[in-house]
């Protein structure tokens, strides 16, 4: 953005969540910017037209972000804001991540009007999810509850709660705390329950490769230590070409110059399951995110994959 552009637009998905998130970047550019108009170019997705599938079915988290980068692929916006656990672990040629902002509550939510926590639901109990992530882990705790598909954006998941169609349902918590329905969670299910998904709780501003003059106004924008936990934990999904497709999730934590992780892999049902710890440099978060993967690799990982891959 030179001195004569004084305007910046945003690309972003029309539901509740996303125009929160693309409000808030708005306005910490206008807060930075005082002098630029900053707009917001509200657009559908496919992944939120199609909403009788799982997600895991009809190609994945991508399906949230391709028309954003469309418009920033033709210049009808200048950056895109998205959940970091939407965003597939390469980026398509062309573009770039600029900046990714301080991690809301990475953890999952237990959300129903009967019960107060997982623990209590009885058998057979109905809870609504659409993560392999989420069901696998949920299996293997509660192997006696019944894990169903729950699509839609998240006023469309409440209300279904709401309806009585499930017992329970599991959300990100970073999700309800932004959209200030912070009462609906009943429980905060543990990272060491609930291994968060690669990125939740945290955004990430994405703008076309060639605007490098983009970098240094969205800088500001950057927080340092979310950022390498992020980039840790993408490196391990990357590396083990982890998509919503199969069951996995990673959680890293900062702590001064070093980042901690967990990381696993599942069958969906829970029955398999290898879970493992790294520990190392912020400046290495990649590579550690790396070693983690291998280390899953050595407990069995690539089967439990494969096994995947044939369902």
């Amino acid at each position: 953005m030179n001195a004569q552009s004084k305007k910046i637009t945003i690309a972003s998905r029309e539901s509740a969540l996303a125009m929160w998130q693309a409000k808030h970047i708005q306005a910490r550019l206008q807060a930075l910017y005082p002098d630029t108009l900053v707009e917001i170019l509200g657009m559908t997705t496919t992944g939120d037209q199609i909403l009788d599938s799982p997600l895991a079915r009809i190609g994945g988290k991508g399906l949230f972000v391709k028309e954003l980068e469309q418009a920033l692929a033709d210049g009808r916006a200048d950056l895109a804001v998205h959940s970091m656990k939407d965003v597939p672990m390469n980026l398509p040629e062309g573009f770039a991540m600029a900046a990714v902002g301080e991690r809301e509550d990475a953890r999952d939510a237990f959300v129903s009007n009967q019960f107060k926590s997982l623990a209590d639901l009885p058998a057979g109990s109905i809870v609504g999810t659409s993560s392999l992530r989420r069901q696998s882990q949920l299996q293997a705790r509660f192997p006696h509850l019944k894990i169903e598909s729950l699509r839609g954006n998240l006023q469309t998941r409440l209300r279904k709660l709401d309806e009585g169609q499930y017992a329970a349902i599991i959300l990100a918590a970073a999700g309800l705390i932004r959209l200030g329905l912070e009462s609906r969670i009943q429980e905060y299910i543990a990272t060491t329950d609930s291994i968060p998904a690669v990125g939740q709780g945290a955004l990430g501003i994405e703008i076309n490769a060639a605007r490098t003059d983009m970098l240094a106004v969205l800088a500001p924008l950057n927080h340092a230590p979310t950022a390498a936990c992020v980039e840790a934990e993408r490196g391990m999904s990357r590396a083990l070409a982890g998509s919503c497709t199969v069951p996995i999730g990673a959680y890293a934590e900062c702590h001064g110059d070093e980042i901690e992780m967990t990381g696993f892999v599942a069958s969906v049902d829970g029955k398999k399951m290898v879970k493992e710890k790294v520990r190392g440099s912020t400046k290495q978060a990649e590579k550690l995110g790396q070693l983690l993967a291998e280390k899953l690799v050595a407990l069995g990982a690539n089967e439990i994959l494969a096994s995947l891959e044939t369902h």
